[in-house]
């Protein structure tokens, strides 16, 4: 009879629990601006090119940091969501749709670091390698495409 007057008695209290704060959950487009906020984008002209004692030329470490940013950021923000998709994909399927979105990776980097960016080649590109997916609905190609694009240029903008 005591043990039930201290749990009646317990139970009328309310017990708080500590406060646990929520990790916020990261989108893929947080994380790219976060790649890219962390290097800062070559205002001025490229420092001139310098050979080292070999003869080699050694390109600008700091222009070649930020392509480099850059091109993690469009990577991360072309692979969001297609996680699913591509491990149902047969290992050869795989293999090109890999090689094909470094490829895509590759030119949109090259095309964002042209004074004019043409917003059409970036959505052919995509378009083109999201179209290596078997038995892709062509709504939700042209969905993705709009969305992948307007998030890359939103790097571009920034």
């Amino acid at each position: 009879m005591a043990g039930e007057k201290v749990i009646e008695k317990l139970s009328a209290e309310k017990i708080e629990k500590p406060a646990v704060p929520e990790k916020p959950v990261e989108k893929p487009e947080a994380k790219a601006e976060q790649i890219l906020a962390n290097t800062e984008k070559p205002k001025e002209a490229p420092k001139p090119l310098e050979k080292s004692g070999e003869g080699n030329i050694v390109v600008a470490s700091q222009a070649q940091s930020y392509q480099q940013k850059r091109a993690q950021a469009i990577d991360l923000i072309l692979a969001e969501g297609l996680n699913e998709i591509y491990l149902k994909m047969k290992p050869e399927e795989q293999k090109a749709f890999k090689k094909k979105g470094e490829e895509t990776v590759a030119k949109i980097n090259l095309l964002l670091s042209k004074t004019k960016v043409k917003v059409s080649e970036i959505v052919n590109l995509i378009r083109r390698w999201l179209k290596l997916i078997p038995g892709v609905n062509k709504f939700f190609l042209e969905q993705e495409v709009k969305i992948k694009a307007d998030k890359i240029m939103r790097l571009k903008n920034k």
